[in-house]
């Protein structure tokens, strides 16, 4: 990271609540930290012990995570669904991401949300994820697959 960039971070975090709650300016619940993460409870339970889970430096999405950031990111993430899974007696997990405004991101602190999901939640209304579902035929699939390799550098699926 350039010295721009770190300053331009640093005067993001000033502003972020995120940021606040990593400094302990802000309260939270938190349900596991060390050096590279946070997580702490959501302020919305729409199933009881809704996680967010963070990188304790500011960094705005998903993609200006570094690569150790993101896997230190995730090993928090799977430790601390595990343990929403065992204490929640869990059926199942949600884990959401958004980046940008268009990806209904309201944080621009990357956060992950960890969702339990219980038998009848979706149901009773508490918890609904949704999109279409049309498949989509496999010359389309491949060529899809084709772009994202050739920008990974990748020959072949």
């Amino acid at each position: 990271m350039t010295d721009g960039e770190r300053n331009v971070n640093e005067g993001r975090a000033q502003e972020c609540v995120f940021c606040a709650i990593v400094a302990g300016a802000l309260p939270a619940s938190v349900v596991y930290a060390d050096e590279h993460a946070l997580a702490f409870l959501s302020l919305e339970q729409p199933n009881p012990y809704k996680t967010l889970v963070i990188p304790r430096a500011h960094v705005s999405s998903l993609y200006d995570l570094t690569d150790e950031q993101a896997a230190c990111l995730f090993q928090t993430t799977v430790r601390v669904a595990r343990a929403i899974r065992d204490v929640a007696g869990a059926q199942g997990l949600n884990l959401v991401q958004s980046n940008g405004r268009v990806g209904q991101q309201d944080v621009f602190h990357v956060h992950l949300h960890l969702i339990p999901r219980m038998l009848g939640d979706t149901a009773d209304g508490r918890v609904v994820l949704r999109w279409d579902e049309t498949t989509r035929d496999r010359a389309e699939l491949d060529r899809l697959a084709a772009d994202l390799r050739a920008r990974l550098g990748q020959s072949t699926g």
